[in-house]
């Protein structure tokens, strides 16, 4: 049986819910809620969402979180050395080794996700 590689970011069962509070993220990721907060300042590919003050995780938001401190806590990474891997997991729609149809649907997804994000913003100035 082949041994799970160490970056493996499940190692827990999280519940089957669509959203986590912090206190929930902070006791099942075995973290304190201060450091969860400097983590979305640190690495900005985690956004929890917010509303009426209080963070929301979502379960990529956790997986995330799990597959940080794994590199910061169990394989020695510093938070710089972690961005750089973080970043580097992350798909490039440049890249030219992608096909151009996967280009373009990269391309496509990454400018829903900025609409999102902006009209996020603007909902949360609004209300």
């Amino acid at each position: 049986m082949a041994k799970p590689k160490p970056d493996t970011q499940l190692q827990i069962d999280l519940p089957d819910k669509k959203y986590f509070t912090i206190g929930e993220v902070a006791e099942l990721c075995s973290l304190k809620s201060h450091v969860l907060r400097y983590w979305e300042q640190v690495f900005p590919q985690l956004e929890p969402s917010k509303r009426s003050g209080r963070r929301y995780y979502q379960r990529n938001d956790v997986e995330l979180i799990l597959e940080i401190r794994s590199l910061l806590h169990d394989q020695g990474f510093t938070i710089p050395g972690a961005k750089a891997r973080l970043a580097k997991n992350r798909v490039n729609p440049n890249s030219a080794d992608l096909p151009e149809e996967k280009r373009s649907v990269l391309e496509q997804m990454q400018t829903i996700r900025n609409e999102i994000k902006e009209f996020r913003n603007y909902i949360n100035q609004r209300y």
